[in-house]
């Protein structure tokens, strides 16, 4: 298919480059927001680092703190509520992706008259689409998401218990700051489900169907197999700055737009997750871990084939020889084992969820919009 690519994002990528974040925000405005997630960034250190900055650029600060995972639409409301009431003129999203996507849908409801959600795909007829936004400058503490490098939010309804995202090229960061030292405190477990969503990004795109995307296929393979070997060590080896840049690198160019070039996904996966992390709240990428080999082995078929062989054969190196469904089940094992070696547990029960009187509704808004 035609396409056109465009991400405007600068990375300032590597060691000690929070040091610049006050002198990369003071070229925006002078009074920042700064969006902080459950407090992590205060505990290891990142905060005083990023205030020291700001301030030495005489940039002033109002904080906008507590952003809690699956960030909440009441979250977005409060943040604009500061905007306003303080005139910020830039937003400054310190932490992982709930904090970067509550900041970016901040940004773009400082600037409108109505209600946040307004703005969110949530099946409604008549979405807003913003027409401006304060600039966003994301310093990611967590490689997950990709965030960091793309022009999405996804934003749960608390009062609905629904999940859904707004897109626009108004969201993309004006700078992202990245630096892996920044991640060596995250624990295992958010280690290991950050993981698990970077490769349901790329699995959303390489299972997809569409022909003709040889170049695309080798780049999801070669970033897969980033995930597969340094997702396990950053879990054992949380300092090893190896692990860390990889893996940062690895989730900014998993969603970024340049391996959806051409292609129509529908990203099937993240539509059902986010319903779990609406209705139960459960880590978005542990819910990715728990569905992605159960929707693998549901899709499965003639058709498709031929993929999974790629897919086993030149991300885990399965023989070729082996015939091509038994290679698709051993790619499919391998993908649970990879999962399982980083501690993540992998059926529904594990993550809490033995109700499923939810699941129809659920199952209803995780469609909605499609044909």
């Amino acid at each position: 298919m035609n396409f056109e690519f465009y991400n405007p994002t600068k990375v300032l990528f590597g060691k000690a480059n929070l040091e610049k974040l006050g002198e990369v925000v003071k070229a925006f405005g002078n009074k920042a927001l700064l969006v902080t997630g459950g407090g992590s960034v205060k505990r290891n250190g990142t905060f005083d680092k990023a205030v020291a900055s700001l301030k030495k650029s005489n940039v002033e600060i109002v904080e906008c703190d507590g952003i809690e995972p699956n960030p909440k639409i009441s979250s977005v409301r409060k943040g604009v509520k500061l905007v306003k009431e303080h005139n910020c003129d830039v937003i400054v999203a310190l932490g992982g992706g709930s904090t970067m996507d509550c900041s970016k849908v901040i940004a773009a409801g400082a600037l409108y008259d109505g209600d946040p959600w307004d703005m969110i795909f949530h099946g409604q007829e008549n979405v807003y689409i913003p027409q401006k936004a304060l600039p966003v400058i994301t310093v990611p503490t967590l490689a997950a998401t990709g965030s960091e490098m793309d022009g999405f939010a996804v934003i749960n309804n608390e009062e609905t218990s629904d999940k859904q995202e707004m897109c626009s090229i108004l969201l993309y960061p004006k700078y992202s700051i990245m630096d892996p030292v920044n991640t060596f405190t995250v624990p295992k477990y958010q280690t290991a489900a950050g993981t698990a969503d970077i490769m349901s990004h790329i699995f959303e795109l390489y299972f997809d169907g569409t022909p003709g995307k040889y170049m695309q296929d080798r780049v999801m393979e070669g970033l897969l197999k980033t995930c597969i070997h340094f997702g396990p060590v950053a879990c054992e080896k949380p300092d090893d700055y190896e692990a860390r840049a990889n893996l940062m690198w690895t989730s900014s160019w998993a969603i970024n737009g340049f391996l959806a070039c051409g292609l129509t996904s529908l990203w099937p996966v993240h539509a059902m997750e986010h319903q779990l992390s609406a209705v139960y709240d459960v880590t978005h990428g542990h819910g990715l871990a728990v569905l992605t080999p159960v929707w693998m082995r549901y899709i499965l078929n003639d058709d498709n084939v031929d993929r999974f062989v790629n897919y086993g054969v030149n991300v885990f190196g399965i023989s070729p020889d082996k015939k091509p469904y038994e290679i698709a089940e051993l790619a499919i094992q391998k993908t649970e084992e990879v999962f399982e070696k980083m501690g993540l547990k992998l059926s529904m029960q594990d993550l809490g969820i033995t109700d499923e009187s939810h699941f129809e509704s659920m199952a209803e808004r995780a469609a909605d919009g499609l044909d």
